[in-house]
């Protein structure tokens, strides 16, 4: 089953595994979200979008739902 970072909670950690390029804004990109860096979701607004997330390089970055649903994560702690 695909897990996608718009299906992960608060607080859990992830490990990025495949991103589509063609959908994902290149300063996404560039800000570290890549596959192989991990990353952890802070907080989630109050109707569900955004989504704050924590990069391991120490990005800190908002993406909407849409973006979330093309990054392919494997949880590594909930």
């Amino acid at each position: 089953m695909k897990t996608t970072v718009d299906l992960l909670k608060r607080g859990d950690k992830a490990l990025i595994i495949q991103i589509d390029t063609d959908k994902i804004p290149l300063k996404l990109l560039e800000m570290g979200c890549l596959p192989g860096n991990q990353l952890e979701v802070v907080q989630i607004a109050p109707f569900g979008d955004p989504i704050y997330l924590n990069v391991n390089n120490g990005s800190h970055l908002a993406i909407r739902l849409e973006t979330a649903s093309e990054i392919e994560v494997e949880i590594l702690e909930k």
